[in-house]
């Protein structure tokens, strides 16, 4: 048993035996730990959301319904739409409506929870598009809010849990850089990073002392390795526990087809059971690794066969265009399901970012109407992340002192998903805490 598991278990039973003296109930399932600085144990952590939801990835909307279902123990101070694709502020007020049918119910469990008008105007429109080459576009109501949430006198830190793109926290720290020191990210990143590479590398490039958790694939353990069958399994917690469940829990039933994936909850569940201050430590959102870097192949080609880089970098392409065009230069990148704009520069180079998301073989293609460019083809093998030695262990990154990422220790991983297990370990305790917040939707 590990030092913090038993300082946390002895904080657990110590919490317990005074809330239930006091006549306080703070739990609605007693979990294996209780971490004394996260929300289950009391602890007011001030919190802003940036989602895709209505986006490209449709389980944001399961997750929204969890935020709420705990906004009781946060002080949500803003919900941000910042969506690639067809995802608006209007599918977060679409969630909030839902949340309004189960509010009365809600708050005969808790006087804490937040109106549902309160809860709508907390609610603003993000950026809309991809970032461009730059990293950042224009200051939107998303990235307005960050700053002024980041800059409000209160001396608790901002936790600001990124759903998707980092348009908006790119554009905030661009616009009022001084708020860094003030924030704390927690980034689902992996497929979301494929989506959103420049503003990405524009935080990394200009932000580098950022407080930051880059989860590419430890989310993974909310819904990978559960049983196939039976109430705790990802089709079964929702057949059995959320079905029936109020406006919220029909809600959340009627998404990707009764299946509970909820890829973005860890985000929200490291604030519920964790240590914040040292992702470091075990808890419901993971257990995470200083970075030693930030993997990155910079190419003035196309990429070839035996050309390799690690699942979740960034691949810079650099690829001079044309000494003469008369006409107005145009290129894009085509791999899976991408078509990734070019940037031209005045020396006549086109320039991409593509991230890859798995351990595969990429394949791509040019198109443009230069002829020089089209129809090049290249492909590239990305590679699993490599374990640090023991010294990286110890020095981490000089550059990026306060940048964390998936723990790529084999014993974590759940298949190619590194880093799962440390949440996934955790999977009956934030369940059974799930569905007793679920049964606050139909008891009175």
């Amino acid at each position: 048993m590990s030092m913090f598991l038993f300082r946390s278990m002895i904080t657990s039973a110590m919490l317990v035996m005074l809330f239930m003296v006091s006549g306080v109930h703070v739990l609605d399932a007693e979990p294996d730990w209780l971490a004394s600085d996260g929300a289950l144990a009391g602890k007011r952590h001030r919190v802003v959301v940036s989602t895709d939801i209505g986006g490209t990835d449709p389980d944001d909307f399961q997750s929204m319904v969890h935020l709420l279902l705990y906004s009781d123990l946060i002080e949500l101070e803003g919900i941000i739409s910042s969506p690639y694709g067809p995802g608006r502020k209007e599918d977060i007020l679409r969630v909030i409506d839902h949340y309004g049918e189960d509010y009365q119910k809600l708050r005969a469990h808790s006087r804490d929870y937040p109106s549902p008008q309160a809860l709508r105007s907390l609610s603003f429109q993000g950026a809309t598009d991809v970032a461009p080459r730059q990293g950042f576009r224009e200051s939107t109501e998303g990235s307005s809010h960050i700053i002024q949430c980041a800059l409000s006198d209160d001396e608790r830190p901002l936790h600001v849990l990124v759903w998707g793109g980092l348009e908006d926290l790119a554009q905030a720290l661009h616009d009022a850089p001084e708020i860094l020191p003030e924030l704390r990210v927690y980034w689902i990143g992996g497929p979301n990073k494929k989506w959103s590479p420049d503003a990405f590398q524009y935080i990394v490039d200009h932000h580098p002392g950022l407080w930051i958790i880059e989860a590419n694939s430890t989310y993974r353990g909310w819904f990978t390795g559960s049983d196939d069958a039976g109430p705790w399994s990802n089709r079964g917690f929702v057949k059995s526990h959320v079905e029936g469940h109020g406006a919220l829990g029909d809600f959340l039933a009627g998404q990707l087809n009764g299946e509970m994936k909820m890829g973005d909850t860890p985000s929200l569940a490291w604030l519920l059971n964790g240590s914040p201050t040292d992702p470091s430590e075990p808890g419901w959102g993971g257990q995470f690794v200083r970075t030693t870097k930030r993997p990155m192949l910079k190419l003035r080609r196309l990429p070839q066969r035996g050309d390799t880089i690690e699942v979740f970098g960034i691949l810079e392409l650099s690829i001079d265009a044309f000494s003469q065009f008369s006409g107005s230069p145009h290129a894009r990148l085509m791999v899976e399901n991408q078509s990734l704009a070019g940037t031209f520069d005045e020396a006549g180079s086109v320039h991409f970012r593509f991230s890859p998301k798995a351990e595969k073989v990429y394949r791509f293609t040019l198109e443009s109407n230069i002829p020089e460019l089209g129809g090049l083809m290249g492909e590239i093998t990305a590679t699993a992340p490599t374990a640090p030695s023991e010294s990286q262990k110890i020095t981490a990154s000089t550059k990026h002192p306060d940048w964390w990422t998936d723990n790529p220790d084999p014993g974590m991983a759940i298949g190619a998903h590194h880093g799962a297990r440390s949440v996934s370990q955790w999977r009956s305790a934030f369940l059974k805490d799930f569905a007793a917040r679920m049964d606050r939707c139909v008891e009175h």
